[in-house]
């Protein structure tokens, strides 16, 4: 009975739809006798099945399969949000939302804090990383994913939750306790670290483009002024996803001067085309600047990075950007849920738009330079679109190794870190702490009889299976090629040591001094930071770089 009510609303509500179209005054009429029909369609294909098919059908579920068809057909930003993902999605977009302030995730059975944000619900109580949630309000939480949790503990900031956790201890046994946790509003940094990485050169790491973003790089900027002789300015936007758009403005305006284009936009509704210029006095115009990006680097990232260079304000050092080169409007499609939709394609100064033009199972595919278009910077410097903004200096880190990638994914970094932690009480001093101790590291990984599958091994199983059905299984002897992979596997870790000791730097100051503590750790062993101190100790050579 439930499921033929909720089938009768949702044809009332297609049928206003298809009434509403009548009524759209820029459809063509081509198009809105093709979208009437398509969706009249879908109107008897939806009854038919409710009526006939032969098991009951969840309403929810099969509509929703729907949507996902339907998005999965267009491009990757374009998205449905539910109402369980609203407050997913303040957080990226907003770097707000109503919980309880930690980076979630399931590892094994249970889902647990993977970050503790600082001066949040979850740390004024205490809670760390490595704290698994095992049960709210007394009911099992096993199996259960990050968005369930996440859909439970949304609500009503000032109300509360009985929170059962499982925590590590010395000797190997888990501790259970139970708080009670208020719900807040967490508000997230977006710029959680500045300071001083040489005697001149200063530091801002801006890690999103939520509220205030261009605010929060301006004080950063005026402070590093203020407290120091500062020659120099190193602005990381590595690893950062983009964010708002006006914010992407406001970063920019701290550098170039008031009245100045940043981004045109283009789309199918020529109405909503807007030209956003700096509206304000910038903080600095002179001072020597370089803007770290990487592969990560997209969005409004790509809007700032490409603008410095437009306006050959500063230097661009590290590996060519994401590529994404689209705008999104988020509207209200009813029932709190929203459709994020691309509307149009952002262009900066030059005249160049970022967006990828190749994909790869959703992913933007690197093109050759003689298939870019070119454009020039204001001192005439060539610069080139399809795809990302590339760096004045290349610079940086290969591709993740197959071995950092598995640690990652099983969450044996995470897990060996929580463990070691256990019998430190504190890290007074974040410049002198060194982790030591990697023959305990590699003693964990053989005790949790660690294991990863490179693409050899599965073009190896391959050839295996295929000698198999060729008939030539007698004849094809691969133990020896296993053999040399496997040793070839165990060299790989010795490797990596040192990328491996700096994500346990990381994660170990991360758990007594945030996101702060991470990146302060991180300077310290950073190629491109040391690059980046040289190339401004070196004004010839900036200087060099952004001349024609």
């Amino acid at each position: 009975m439930k499921s033929k009510l909720l089938s009768l609303r949702l044809i009332a509500f297609l049928i206003i739809v298809v009434a509403g179209l009548s009524f759209t005054p820029r459809a063509p009429w081509g198009n809105e006798f093709e979208i009437s029909k398509n969706i009249e369609i879908f109107i008897n294909l939806y009854k038919t099945l409710n009526t006939n098919y032969v098991d009951d059908l969840d309403p929810s579920r099969l509509m929703r399969t729907g949507i996902d068809a339907m998005m999965n057909s267009l491009d990757p930003y374009t998205n449905y949000i539910t109402e369980a993902q609203i407050e997913s999605y303040r957080m990226l977009t907003e770097g707000r939302y109503n919980g309880f302030g930690a980076h979630i995730d399931l590892v094994r059975d249970y889902v647990t804090m993977i970050e503790v944000y600082e001066n949040s619900p979850a740390a004024n109580a205490g809670l760390k990383a490595g704290d698994q949630i095992i049960a709210i309000e007394g009911r099992s939480t096993k199996g259960k994913t990050p968005e369930d949790i996440n859909t439970i503990v949304a609500g009503v900031s000032g109300t509360e939750l009985s929170v059962t956790l499982s925590r590590p201890m010395k000797g190997g046994k888990d501790k259970e306790f139970t708080v009670s946790l208020a719900r807040e509003e967490v508000k997230i940094p977006n710029v959680p670290y500045y300071g001083m990485v040489s005697e001149h050169i200063g530091y801002i790491a801006l890690t999103t483009f939520t509220q205030e973003a261009g605010k929060n790089v301006a004080k950063a900027l005026s402070d590093l002024k203020e407290d120091y002789d500062l020659k120099g300015v190193i602005f990381d936007l590595r690893s950062n996803g983009g964010g708002l758009l006006h914010e992407a403005v406001n970063v920019c305006n701290v550098f170039i001067p008031k009245g100045e284009v940043v981004v045109t936009t283009k789309g199918k509704v020529r109405d909503w085309d807007r030209a956003f210029k700096t509206l304000n006095p910038p903080v600095d115009l002179e001072i020597p600047l370089v803007v770290l990006i990487n592969d990560k680097s997209a969005s409004a990232s790509e809007i700032v990075s490409g603008v410095i260079q437009d306006y050959d304000r500063g230097v661009l050092l590290g590996q060519r950007s994401y590529g994404k080169g689209l705008v999104q409007n988020t509207i209200d499609i009813g029932y709190n849920s929203r459709l994020k939709m691309t509307t149009s394609k952002y262009y900066i100064p030059s005249g160049r738009c970022i967006q990828s033009v190749e994909y790869k199972e959703g992913e933007p595919v690197d093109i050759s330079d003689d298939r870019r278009a070119r454009f020039t910077t204001r001192a005439g410097r060539v610069v080139l679109d399809g795809g990302g903004v590339a760096p004045d200096v290349a610079a940086g880190a290969a591709e993740q190794a197959p071995l950092v990638k598995a640690l990652e994914s099983q969450f044996l970094i995470f897990d060996y870190v929580t463990e070691y932690v256990l019998d430190i009480d504190t890290i007074a001093d974040l410049k002198a702490f060194h982790f030591t101790n990697w023959d305990g590291f590699k003693a964990y990984l053989a005790e949790r009889n660690f294991q990863y599958q490179t693409e050899t091994d599965k073009l190896l199983e391959k050839a295996i299976e295929q000698a198999k059905k060729d008939g030539y299984e007698k004849d094809f002897t691969a133990a020896a090629l296993q053999k040399q992979l496997a040793e070839a596997k165990k060299l790989e870790l010795e490797r990596n040591k040192a990328v491996l000791i700096d994500r346990i730097e990381k994660d170990v100051a991360s758990r007594y001094y945030f996101q702060n503590g991470k990146i302060q750790i991180g300077l310290r062993n950073d190629q491109e930071i040391k690059d980046a101190i040289g190339l401004l100790d070196d004004p010839a050579k900036y200087q060099k770089l952004l001349k024609k």
